[in-house]
């Protein structure tokens, strides 16, 4: 039987199989690899045991890892051993006895519409000399426009973008497929990018690097912390702040709850709920500065 270090080379290559994201299996990989090297010399599969799995949660405590980083490794433990179970390699999941740590109960820090439209807005029209601007205005009008994830405007392609409606079609988590729409704002910036974009013809991504490859997840990041700290003074700004404040300001416009979760991809409607939250936090700030009664 194969240890445990050929099945998890046989798990990543299933999820390859099944079409999984990329962002997915580096993931998988990083995290059942850690797992692996912790109990080296790898046993076999079915001689891994709880005892084994606490042990190591009760390392990446010990070294201070954060509760949803451990959350997140624990997933990989137990997708790992029910594709196991399915293999017929084990009987048991032994990480699902495993006890989640909690969450932190912290809210994102959304900035506010003026602050997010004053930084898209500047990011082609300034004097930084960077190579790509109307790229990058491009992705920060997609990613606050559209409330994108990364891995989300990372995969985004030609065929997937209805020039003619103002349509995406957005590949979100589990490659379920959703449909969001684009304003004007958007479809300017595209227009702008789309002549400037050098690529060889099999490359379908939108937004390519300079060397005419798709753009990774990486290198996003880093766009736009660096616009975000040059133009706005804020370095804690990052792709996933922009989908925060998509969905924020959606909702204090008064749109419907549902249909955030539906624009976001959302599993569940308790994940969209959060906007709720911050909404309320603003509003009451809004009257803890304003109205002669609240002090």
């Amino acid at each position: 039987m194969p240890d445990l270090s050929a099945e998890i080379a046989n798990f990543l290559d299933s999820l390859r199989r099944e079409n999984a994201s990329p962002h997915t299996i580096r993931n998988y990989e990083s995290d059942l690899r850690q797992f692996e090297a912790h109990i080296t010399p790898p046993p076999l599969t079915e001689e891994v045991d709880l005892s084994m799995l606490r042990g190591w949660v009760s390392t990446l405590f010990k070294d201070k890892q954060m509760a949803s980083g451990i959350r997140r490794k624990v997933a990989s433990l137990r997708a790992f051993f029910r594709y196991e179970m399915r293999q017929g390699r084990t009987t048991t999941n032994p990480a699902k006895l495993l006890i989640l740590p909690k969450l932190p109960k912290t809210l994102p820090k959304v900035p506010t519409a003026e602050q997010v439209n004053n930084l898209v807005d500047a990011v082609d029209n300034n004097d930084l000399d960077r190579p790509f601007p109307k790229r990058d205005r491009a992705m920060f009008e997609f990613l606050y426009g559209c409330g994108l994830r990364i891995s989300e405007l990372e995969g985004l392609n030609i065929e997937d973008i209805d020039t003619s409606e103002n349509w995406i079609l957005v590949r979100g988590k589990g490659r379920k497929e959703r449909q969001v729409p684009y304003g004007s704002k958007a479809a300017e910036a595209l227009t702008k990018w789309l002549p400037e974009r050098k690529a060889p013809a099999a490359e379908r991504a939108v937004f390519v690097n300079y060397r005419g490859g798709r753009i990774g997840a990486r290198s996003i990041r880093k766009i736009v912390a660096l616009y975000a700290n040059l133009l706005a003074g804020d370095s804690s700004v990052h792709p996933h702040t922009l989908r925060h404040a998509y969905a924020t300001h959606l909702l204090s416009d008064g749109a419907d709850l549902r249909a955030i979760q539906e624009l976001l991809g959302h599993a569940q409607l308790s994940t969209t709920q959060k906007y709720t939250q911050v909404a309320l936090t603003d509003l009451l700030a809004v009257y803890d500065r304003s109205h002669p009664k609240a002090k």
